[in-house]
């Protein structure tokens, strides 16, 4: 495996799955409840995740092809829908429609909106399908992508579990910031993805 593209892939599933961008979001849904029901909480969602993009990153090229989808249709695709995607982080409508995502006073909120669609959302699902596609689709690249997912399921959790600190010490401003730089980055890795995309029809 390349390092620059083990690199690419690290960078856009942090990108997509935003782990700082979660914090506040974690906070308002696990309101009032104690420490050790935000670990659950935290732990249920990131495995329920974990479980959803691994069950992507392993069957979802074969779906699309039973469907009659081309690798390079779909990473097309996929790099609008991450474009689409970082143009909401820039102009903050992504956090603001998070933010708008409500749940009752007996709902758990690990499942929904916790697990998908905050942390599996569309925009990783199409990521670790266009990764493992782009590592050229053999075991070693496709555990390669997944150990990443992992680790960076991980790194979410952690990210969880340090929320009330994280929240006090960056503030709305220094997430507002963080979340526009992240922004810019998946705009620039949304345009390469359509770039390898048309030029994998023979179009260019």
């Amino acid at each position: 495996m390349e390092t620059a593209f083990l690199i690419t892939a690290f960078a856009t599933l942090f990108v997509v799955i935003d782990p700082p961008g979660l914090v506040p979001l974690f906070i308002a849904l696990t309101r009032g409840m104690s420490a050790q029901q935000r670990r659950a909480m935290a732990q249920r969602a990131c495995l329920i995740a974990a479980a959803l993009l691994t069950l992507f990153g392993l069957a979802g090229e074969a779906i699309l092809g039973f469907i009659g989808i081309s690798m390079s249709a779909f990473r097309i695709a996929g790099g609008i829908l991450l474009f689409l995607t970082a143009l909401d982080m820039l102009f903050e409508r992504r956090t603001q429609r998070r933010e708008g995502q409500t749940v009752d006073e007996y709902h758990d909120p690990s499942v929904f909106p916790l697990a998908t669609p905050l942390i599996a959302g569309p925009g990783a699902i199409a990521s670790i399908i266009l990764l493992i596609g782009q590592g050229g689709g053999d075991w070693p690249a496709t555990f390669a992508v997944l150990g990443l997912t992992w680790g960076m399921i991980f790194v979410t959790f952690l990210f969880l579990l340090a929320s009330p600190p994280l929240e006090r010490m960056l503030g709305r401003t220094g997430t507002i910031v963080i979340t526009r730089l992240l922004g810019m980055l998946l705009a620039a890795l949304s345009v390469q993805f359509v770039i390898d995309g048309v030029r994998q029809t023979g179009l260019i």
